[in-house]
């Protein structure tokens, strides 16, 4: 729901010719190459989402829908009384596994990642790379000048390939221009502008929903199945996979920035840089003029 920025990010028209954020990632997907969108939603907004979403993209590219359920576990695990909310983000994406059958990529729906990183998963999915990737950022490229941010602090190995992603919180900018933030342990850190960071956009092969599997039944064991709270999170799970040796990830960093609209101010800062990248012709306005 976006409880900082006050409303459905999702659905806000930001682009100069009323396009979403969702609208842009779905169009460099389809330039990149990628045939089929899978969007992870509830089932009690079904009806609502096929008509706010879905029917924007009638017409333009094959549309599946997965639902992210409380209910839906690994055989032997059940949902506590009290738990209303999903999983988290590595459920939302096993979730999608009925619905998903070739290499596929994880984006999330509010996020603006740029023409490079699509183009770049497509190559590696498509055989030029081998198993599990990520498109990392520069920490500088994915700040916010309107507040702290979360972002996951990721360390490689020596062949470049990614060892951990850590998760640190309040990360912003001080007035001389430091970058800080706490890591997993409340420490406050000073943080390079260069470091790479997850923004979430993965590519898998289709063997990683097995993997998921493994690993969430592993997080319910350890307490996760008793917690209403406790989130199942998927960089937290391919670290662990990536930890015991069964996955690599190759790491790719882009030179874009990335935009969010993390807050309601980001959203004139957002619109500006889209009405820029339009202006330069890298996109049409609207969006949908065809993919080039």
């Amino acid at each position: 729901m976006g409880s900082r920025y006050g409303g459905l990010k999702q659905l806000d028209h930001v682009g100069p010719g009323g396009e979403t954020l969702l609208d842009y990632s779905i169009f460099d997907a389809l330039r990149a190459g990628f045939g089929k969108v899978v969007f992870v939603i509830r089932k009690s907004i079904e009806a609502e989402f096929r008509e706010a979403v879905i029917s924007r993209y009638e017409g333009v590219v094959e549309v599946g829908v997965a639902f992210q359920e409380p209910s839906d576990l690994p055989e032997g695990f059940s949902v506590s009384g009290d738990r209303e909310k999903p999983w988290g983000t590595g459920h939302a994406v096993w979730a999608a596994r009925k619905e998903v059958r070739e290499p596929f990529l994880v984006v999330n729906a509010d996020d603006f990642y740029g023409r490079e990183a699509y183009a770049i998963m497509g190559a590696h999915l498509r055989g030029e790379g081998s198993g599990m990737a990520m498109v990392a950022y520069q920490l500088e490229n994915t700040l916010s000048e309107n507040g702290e941010v979360s972002r996951g602090v990721c360390r490689l190995d020596a062949g470049g390939g990614l060892e951990s992603v850590e998760e640190h919180t309040h990360i912003a900018r001080s007035e001389g221009g430091v970058i800080c933030g706490c890591d997993e342990g409340g420490a406050v850190r000073e943080l390079g502008p260069g470091m790479l960071v997850s923004m979430n956009f993965w590519g898998f092969p289709t063997d990683v929903f097995a993997g998921l599997e493994e690993r969430m039944s592993v997080f319910l064991r350890a307490g996760g199945e008793r917690d209403a709270k406790a989130e199942f999170y998927l960089p937290t799970a391919i670290s662990d996979l990536v930890g015991e040796g069964r996955s690599r990830v190759s790491v790719y960093a882009s030179r874009d920035k990335w935009f969010g609209v993390t807050y309601r101010p980001d959203r004139e800062l957002v619109a500006s840089a889209l009405a820029e990248k339009v202006a330069g012709g890298e996109y049409p306005a609207p969006v949908w003029g065809g993919a080039k």
